[in-house]
């Protein structure tokens, strides 16, 4: 089975080549290429897994599809016809071998000005947010994070009494930072912070519930927006396994950690292995591989009720 770590479109300008997504240039629109590249704590694993661009790809064209009602986005189509034939409008000669390798894992977009912040929802208590969580004593008395305050007594893994907003800062190396919505404001301004967490709000809830009534929980989830004709749009990818903690509905138990469908299962053979986190990261093992792809299809297939291609 073919794992695509590098994309390469020969003729064409790639502006951005992050963890996961190559991006190129066409004009007014973007092609955004999600490769099967997977990271953790920040680096990039020597080893992809199968598959994972194309579900990230096709995921993210099911939500930009359903949420178009909450919201415009920059998504035009995955249809690899239309992608190849604006190629071919921009002197690409689109060879078998190319639309193999873009085949299923490309989406055309609008081209828009990103906001530097994430805009994190999150309607469970996991990861960082438990983390700070229990280091301001939530555990036995009520806390107030990030300008949020949250009930004492919660265990890890619990449903919030209602979803909450809580962006974070884009870093370029090293970690994101989690703001408040001064800070946001401060960044943006009070107008577009407002809109953005309203917007990031209803699109979570309506998600959430459709995710639920396929028996997925989203516990938290990270939206883009950027700038477009004056106006915020929806960017990047959305309500993927890499944006998104999914958990099994029918076996949630707070209290701990939860199974997911996403890669927290790197994650955790990465602690088990013991790597200090540091690059370089170690290669990851065929049953690791292999069973963080499979989560990724599961994924696809609880969200989209269709297996992929």
């Amino acid at each position: 089975m073919d794992i695509i770590l590098q994309s390469e479109i020969h003729g064409l300008n790639k502006i951005a080549s992050g963890k996961v997504r190559d991006i190129y240039d066409m004009g007014s629109l973007m092609l955004i290429v999600a490769t099967d590249r997977i990271s953790a704590y920040d680096s990039v694993m020597p080893n992809g897994i199968p598959d994972k661009g194309k579900v990230l790809t096709q995921i993210s064209r099911y939500w930009f599809l359903q949420l178009r009602p909450f919201m415009p986005n920059h998504y035009i189509t995955t249809d690899m016809q239309f992608i190849s034939a604006k190629l071919e409008e921009h002197g690409v000669h689109v060879t078998p071998e190319l639309r193999r390798q873009l085949d299923g894992r490309s989406m055309l977009v609008l081209k828009a000005e990103v906001y530097p912040v994430e805009c994190v929802v999150r309607g469970y208590l996991a990861g960082s947010l438990w983390t700070e969580y229990v280091q301001a004593g939530g555990e036995t008395k009520s806390v107030t994070i990030h300008g949020i305050t949250l009930p004492g007594g919660l265990r890890e893994s619990d449903r919030l009494p209602e979803p909450i907003f809580t962006p974070a800062t884009k870093a370029t190396t090293g970690h994101d930072e989690n703001i408040g919505m001064k800070e946001m404001s401060e960044i943006l301004n009070d107008k577009i912070a407002n809109e953005l967490k309203e917007a990031s709000l209803k699109i979570y809830e309506s998600a959430a519930q459709r995710a639920r009534d396929r028996g997925v929980i989203i516990a938290d989830t990270k939206f883009e927006f950027g700038e477009y004709h004056g106006a915020p749009m929806l960017v990047d990818e959305v309500l993927t396994p890499d944006s998104s903690r999914f958990w099994d509905a029918h076996s949630w138990i707070p209290g701990k950690p939860q199974p997911s469908f996403d890669k927290q299962y790197v994650r955790d053979w990465l602690t088990s292995f013991g790597w200090n986190r540091e690059p370089p990261a170690p290669e990851l093992p065929e049953d690791v591989v292999r069973q963080t792809a499979q989560k990724y299809r599961e994924a696809y297939r609880r969200i989209t009720g269709e297996n992929l291609d």
